[in-house]
């Protein structure tokens, strides 16, 4: 007769279902360092890096965005729907997820990029260039594009997929 209830022990599901959340975890952040990186190749007229460290302000809203961006993939990580199945190893390394996240991110990024180059050339009498005056208005524009990375990842996570 079919067993009703668990075929694993609770605490294990927990420590399997705990590997993944850390693995998506890690993914996303990896993804999200790898749209920095592309953002910072796009704009390279926007001098992040070199103006963010010059105040503290700027710093801080840094460390804010990128704390968002981690809240968001973690949460997307542990929401994301998934069932524990055997073999336990195809659970934790679901290539299906990963890529899911990966195309989903992808897409994002370049739609975000596509409309944020648009939004600079309909609005010509805001000149985007302008915020390397200030490392404050440099570290508004870093916290920002982290939210959207969180917003992104976090919505590839918990898509329907």
């Amino acid at each position: 007769m079919d067993e009703l209830g668990l075929v694993a022990p609770y605490w294990i599901i927990v420590l399997i279902w705990i590997a993944k959340v850390i693995l998506l975890v890690f993914v996303s952040t990896l993804l999200a360092w790898l749209g920095i990186r592309t953002l910072d190749a796009l704009t390279p007229s926007i001098h992040q890096r070199q103006r963010i460290g010059e105040n503290p302000v700027a710093t801080g809203l840094f460390i804010a965005g990128f704390f968002i961006l981690v809240g968001l993939v973690i949460h997307g990580a542990i929401t994301a729907l998934t069932a524990v199945v055997p073999p336990i190893i195809g659970y934790i390394f679901d290539f299906r997820t990963w890529g899911v996240l990966a195309i989903s991110f992808v897409v994002s990024l370049l739609v975000g990029i596509a409309l944020f180059h648009i939004v600079d050339k309909l609005t010509p009498r805001i000149p985007f260039v302008s915020i390397n005056k200030s490392p404050v208005a440099i570290g508004i524009y870093v916290f920002g594009y982290l939210v959207f990375f969180g917003l992104i990842l976090h919505a590839a996570l918990t898509g329907p997929l």
